[in-house]
């Protein structure tokens, strides 16, 4: 009977982890509490018979993980890693499941990052069940916007520095919002980020990085829940903790009707 009703609500909500992150204002990457964001995922392709991490993800619906566009190519197959804190050894409680089906937002544009669109859906070949370790992140209100310094936290297992190595554990740091009049300016990203964008950081010290893509900004609302806000989409090719070039997201609260449709589309 405990058991069941711990399932119901766990299907029953969305972004309120069984074990809360840790939520501090350190500066620069910190390994994140195991399964603290228990919507990431790892997004891995094969080649030689061997399986490799090349963007992160969110779990948006037992079917659905939530991506960045210029994550995905035509001519590879993948699968999706949830429920994992270390992506190199075995952990109890994680599971792999194959993607039958992505969709890639039709306005997207690959020789063209800075034109935004950069979002896709992945569905699983079979719907994953709920457990404290693997569970779905909330998506915002649609069109809702962040403000200026807003405290968020980028997850994944990106590189730390420009040029670094990849990390085996999750790892996680706060960034704060860099509103839109800001991130335009010319002394910021000027009229490369557009306004379905939203930028984060940009101090010069802490960024998202190489790896890190398809990741989520997660912004906590006032009731609590853990909310996508943001997918990891692109940072200046000067490096990635370069001063005034904060790391650009996809404005999820933007798409919310496109992803709404492609999830109850045709299968």
């Amino acid at each position: 009977m405990i058991r069941t009703l711990l399932l119901s609500a766990l299907v029953a909500c969305c972004g309120v982890p069984t074990y809360p992150p840790y939520v501090s204002s350190v500066v620069g990457y910190e390994e994140a509490r195991p399964n603290s964001w228990p919507w990431q995922v790892s997004l891995q392709y094969t080649s030689n018979g061997n399986w490799y991490h090349t963007c992160g993800g969110s779990l948006i619906n037992n079917s659905w993980v939530l991506t960045a566009a210029h994550c995905i190519s035509s001519s590879r197959t993948y699968r999706v890693a949830l429920g994992r804190h270390n992506l190199y050894i075995a952990e109890s409680g994680s599971l792999t499941v194959s993607v039958s089906k992505t969709v890639v937002h039709p306005d997207w544009d690959s020789s063209d990052v800075s034109k935004g669109y950069d979002i896709a859906l992945l569905k699983l070949a079979n719907p994953v069940s709920l457990t404290d370790k693997i569970q779905l992140a909330c998506l915002p209100p649609a069109g809702a916007i962040l403000p200026n310094n807003y405290p968020c936290y980028v997850t994944g297992w990106g590189n730390l520095q420009t040029n670094g190595t990849l990390p085996d554990v999750l790892k996680q740091c706060r960034l704060l919002v860099v509103d839109c009049a800001t991130c335009s300016s010319s002394g910021w990203w000027g009229s490369t980020v557009k306004t379905c964008m939203i930028c984060a950081g940009g101090d010069g010290v802490i960024a998202s990085c190489n790896g890190d893509s398809g990741g989520t900004l997660n912004c906590q609302a006032a009731d609590g829940r853990w909310e996508v806000h943001g997918i990891i989409s692109f940072g200046s090719s000067l490096g990635c903790n370069y001063c005034h070039k904060p790391s650009a997201f996809t404005w999820v609260s933007k798409y919310i009707d496109w992803i709404n449709s492609v999830r109850t589309g045709p299968a």
